[in-house]
């Protein structure tokens, strides 16, 4: 729920009149009159963007659907297992999730199916999860400076915080029409990549007219009329949860995993390796909605690798989950040597076999063009 913390995404913006906008290079910004329903009165893109950076969220709570049409193939949804994070498993399907939220130290997710619930809850420097379809939970202490839990984005208010960051001259911002989201009033901020070569069409991003808070975020793929992704509240309250909301306490039967003692580079946090201390070799290729990351992975940091293993060791679970996966993908070669390609409607990930991962928002065609590098 960080969105806009600092001005770095106005600095593109620049408003002229009461009426239009500058973005980045110059080109106008209109304001479209709000929607007969709701009737709102016309905002700026640059007055949106300053209502997101000064809004104050105190706390709120509500139930959140998440679509994704990736275009993916099933093999897919294997990605999330073989990272050992749930949540980045959300990459097809629909799936309701509860958020709770009091402050950047109080918070908890529950994804919510037909066959139980996995929560994640964050009370202080606390961080519990459960799984009850397995029965299982865990613990761990997070350093004194941590700042915040990273996580898929499980909601609006995430996946916006994240889009915005990438707002520079290569896109355009305006204004869409008013609509009604989880039965409040919003406004729809419409960000449009300018190079065509990405396979994003549109992000738009649906404001609580009063709380200016994201109760729903849409990507759209070139060419497709449907969202390929949307996360949306149908259900938000904005009053403070109580704090036993963030106070796990473990069913009977259930021995809680603690987590080792100094560990402090969990999968939840944010923190991460650097370039050369124990992470992948990483460079970009190209600018703004287009760029392309070429990581380059050593032995040990190479999928499904286990640190200290021993040659010759037999792969374990987790190496057998990515071999599935990678065996799943399609072929591919050419003048820049050969690998495996995932590609969807938004994203495109080639694998080539020098241990190379090759990925962004275009077609595959910009993929090989960077891998010859």
């Amino acid at each position: 729920m960080s969105v806009l913390k600092n001005r770095a995404v106005l600095r593109w913006l620049v408003p002229v009149t009461a009426g239009v906008a500058v973005i980045g290079g110059g080109a106008a910004v209109g304001t479209f009159a709000a929607g007969a329903d709701p009737a709102l009165p016309p905002r700026t893109a640059a007055q949106l963007l300053e209502d997101l950076r000064t809004s104050r969220l105190d706390g709120l709570s509500g139930t959140v659907v998440q679509r994704a049409d990736l275009g993916l193939p099933p093999i897919a949804g294997l990605i999330g297992q073989a990272a050992g994070n749930e949540l980045a498993s959300l990459v097809s399907g629909t799936h309701t999730l509860r958020v709770w939220y009091a402050g950047p130290e109080r918070q908890r997710l529950a994804l919510v199916d037909t066959l139980g619930e996995r929560d994640v809850l964050r009370d202080g420097r606390d961080v519990w999860t459960w799984d009850s379809r397995a029965n299982s939970a865990s613990h761990r202490k997070l350093p004194a400076d941590a700042k915040d839990v990273e996580s898929a984005p499980a909601t609006p208010a995430d996946a916006a915080d994240r889009a915005l960051e990438a707002i520079d001259p290569s896109t355009a911002v305006t204004v869409g029409r008013s609509a009604t989201v989880a039965g409040r009033s919003v406004y729809e901020l419409v960000l449009t990549p300018r190079d065509r070569d990405s396979l994003v069409h549109q992000v738009r991003i649906a404001l609580d007219a009063k709380e200016h808070v994201p109760l729903r975020f849409e990507v759209l793929a070139d060419g497709v009329d449907e969202p390929a992704f949307e996360v949306a509240f149908t259900q938000v309250d904005f009053r403070t949860p109580d704090a036993d909301q963030f106070r796990f306490n473990p069913p009977p039967g259930v021995t809680v995993k603690e987590a080792p003692a100094g560990d402090e580079r969990g999968p939840a946090s944010r923190q991460r390796p650097e370039q050369g201390e124990d992470g992948p070799d990483v460079r970009t290729v190209g600018t703004g909605w287009t760029t392309v990351l070429v990581a380059k992975l050593d032995v040990a940091g190479a999928p499904g690798a286990k640190p200290g293993a021993e040659p010759g060791a037999k792969p374990g679970p987790d190496a057998d989950m990515v071999a599935k996966v990678l065996g799943g993908l399609q072929r591919v070669s050419g003048d820049w040597g050969s690998g495996r390609l995932l590609s969807g409607k938004l994203f495109s990930v080639l694998l080539t076999d020098d241990g190379r991962v090759v990925a962004g928002l275009v077609r595959p065609e910009r993929l090989y063009e960077a891998a010859k590098g």
